[in-house]
């Protein structure tokens, strides 16, 4: 997208701009500077935009074109470390969305499938050239590999491990994805896998990869299942759950899990209990969203579990998304019949803010293995 770039503020924009300006000083960004996290305004309206609309005007003016930035991932960084999230005003609508999240069920019965539709049912042409082939949408373990694919090998393995998987048990992956967590179990360690999945998408190509395994996709709600595992997964899917259903969650693992069995938890985490996360991340990624603090993970499982172990490995994550930003910028040319241009300005816009994100660690990734009290207590696979 070719616009000129605007170095000197309209009139009618000054006092917006100087706002602004004063603002993202505080995290050593610019408007139209030189440095690669600088922002370069190509309307003058934009100012105004991102004072005016919060998270909301600065994710839609770049997929409109409004801005651009060469290194994204930095820009954030810096704008997360400096807590400029907090300083800047705050829209009415983000607020009115924070306080129909505190009052109501965003993640009902009925609402759980949206995000399904929305996200995961979006192509997967596009998933399957950016993830990794056991097809992990999730962070990879980078500490002793280089490549995407050894890294989320090194996950699957580890997650294995962590549940110590014996030939012959049963296990439950809720929220199975495509079907690549479920495919490693059962070739390499012998399981029986019955994964759950509330995206038709995933459950079409999970149920084709599996085909020569001992594995069952359902498509259905977490809330349903009633049968009983020696083991229990959950790989990205607790990020949908939301607070008001922390407690049903874990009631359902509770019922699901043998005596003796163990539930491995592996989920992004908030520095601070809420009910709410990245207003634009709610609307065009993740809908109906919400990240979990140690907190409310604690407060949740109390009744029901033992915390063996929790794991945070989220600086991992800013490692995968770059990643995954690099294979979609590598393919784009290859499916963009397929998609827009503003869907490819939003998906980076994604892949790159949640990068600074991790960078800052203004949010996490934790595996937390619970059970019901392990004799002996347990020596942790790291």
């Amino acid at each position: 997208m070719s616009v000129e770039v605007e170095s000197v503020p309209m009139a009618r924009n000054y006092n917006w701009y100087r706002i602004a300006e004063e603002l993202v000083s505080q995290a050593d960004i610019r408007f139209n500077g030189t440095r690669r996290w600088d922002i370069q305004v190509h309307n003058p309206d934009f100012y105004k935009r991102i004072l005016q609309e919060g998270s909301i005007g600065l994710g839609e003016s770049y997929m409109e074109g409004w801005w651009d930035c060469a290194a994204l991932d930095v820009l954030f960084d810096k704008v997360l470390r400096a807590k400029l999230d907090e300083k800047a005003p705050k829209n009415f609508k983000d607020l009115a969305r924070i306080a129909g999240a505190r009052l109501f069920n965003l993640q009902s019965r009925k609402r759980a499938w949206i995000v399904g539709k929305e996200h995961y049912d979006i192509g997967n042409d596009l998933f399957s050239k950016m993830l990794d082939p056991y097809m992990q949408y999730s962070c990879g373990y980078w500490k002793e590999v280089t490549g995407l694919r050894q890294a989320q090998e090194a996950k699957l393995k580890m997650l294995c491990e962590k549940l110590q998987l014996q030939p012959g048990m049963t296990l439950l992956d809720i929220g199975c994805g495509w079907g690549g967590l479920a495919e490693y179990a059962a070739d390499n360690y012998g399981v029986h896998v019955t994964g759950v999945t509330i995206s038709e998408e995933q459950q079409k190509m999970a149920q084709e990869r599996c085909t020569w395994l001992d594995v069952s996709i359902k498509l259905m709600d977490y809330r349903d299942l009633d049968t009983q595992f020696d083991r229990i997964v959950s790989v990205g899917m607790f990020e949908h759950v939301g607070p008001k259903n922390y407690d049903t969650y874990f009631k359902v693992v509770d019922r699901c899990l043998k005596p003796g069995g163990m539930f491995l938890l592996h989920t992004i985490g908030a520095n601070k209990s809420d009910v709410n996360v990245d207003p634009w991340i709610n609307k065009y990624i993740f809908p109906n969203g919400c990240l979990p603090s140690v907190k409310q993970i604690a407060t949740a499982s109390e009744p029901y579990f033992v915390m063996e172990d929790w794991h945070n490995f989220g600086a991992d994550y800013d490692l995968t998304l770059m990643e995954w930003h690099k294979r979609f910028n590598s393919f784009w040319p290859e499916i963009q019949d397929n998609y827009s241009e503003s869907f490819k300005r939003m998906f980076n816009y994604y892949l790159m803010s949640c990068a600074g994100a991790f960078r800052s660690r203004d949010i996490q990734l934790w595996q937390v293995l619970f059970s019901r009290g392990m004799d002996g207590g347990m020596y942790v696979y790291r």
